[in-house]
């Protein structure tokens, strides 16, 4: 496929995944900008909903960087067990919240760079925290489910999550970005799902080369 196909087609996805969700935002419970970046960091290789199951008693005991910083990994790893390597996990976030107060002041710096300073902050964690803090897109967020519908739909044949990315980012336009991000994740979890995707009720059924063939 031409690159100018390709590029027609993405576009095509992202304004019908953006009438599908006008304004997607994360599934991870939070109520401030400690808590969405933590539980963004906990996410990694683990779902949304089972992160939701551990933080409030991981909040409850750490309502902040400060008393996270100051925390014993051991009985932070204690309130996260719930969650895929929860030990390793444990050792960033403390490290993390220390990182924000030395580095930062306390502050989450709104920047791509900064921001993946932190332990545990990749460049998906990243684009998640500003996405959803700030309304800053300076890249697509590229999870499991992104990756999945995005060769599904034949916008990328990648399978590195950076690559899936600078394919994306070269197809779309950047006042996409956000909302894609978003939607995309909502639509890979509860319509283009990994096994029996649904595509008879699928919005982008009319221009999915996969659609009725998985």
């Amino acid at each position: 496929m031409y690159k100018k196909e390709k590029a027609d087609r993405a576009e095509k996805v992202a304004l019908l995944l953006q009438k599908e969700n006008p304004a997607p935002k994360t599934e991870l419970t939070h109520v401030n900008e400690y808590q969405l970046a933590i539980a963004v960091m906990l996410s990694a290789q683990t779902t949304d909903k089972k992160v939701n199951q551990v933080t409030p008693a991981l909040f409850a005991k750490y309502p902040d960087w400060e008393a996270l910083a100051s925390a014993d990994t051991d009985e932070v790893a204690g309130l996260i067990r719930q969650v895929n390597f929860h030990k390793g996990k444990a050792q960033r976030i403390v490290a993390a919240a220390r990182t924000v107060l030395s580095l930062y002041d306390g502050m989450l710096p709104h920047d791509m760079l900064q921001l993946m300073k932190l332990p545990g902050v990749a460049r998906k964690s990243a684009n998640v925290i500003m996405q959803e803090l700030w309304g800053i897109a300076e890249g697509i967020v590229v999870d499991t489910h992104v990756s999945r519908i995005s060769q599904r739909l034949g916008l990328t044949s990648q399978k590195d999550p950076k690559k899936i990315e600078e394919d994306l980012m070269s197809l779309l336009p950047k006042k996409y970005w956000r909302n894609f991000s978003g939607s995309a994740v909502l639509h890979g979890r509860y319509v283009c799902t990994a096994r029996n995707p649904k595509c008879g009720e699928c919005v982008l059924n009319g221009i999915c080369p996969s659609a009725h063939k998985i």
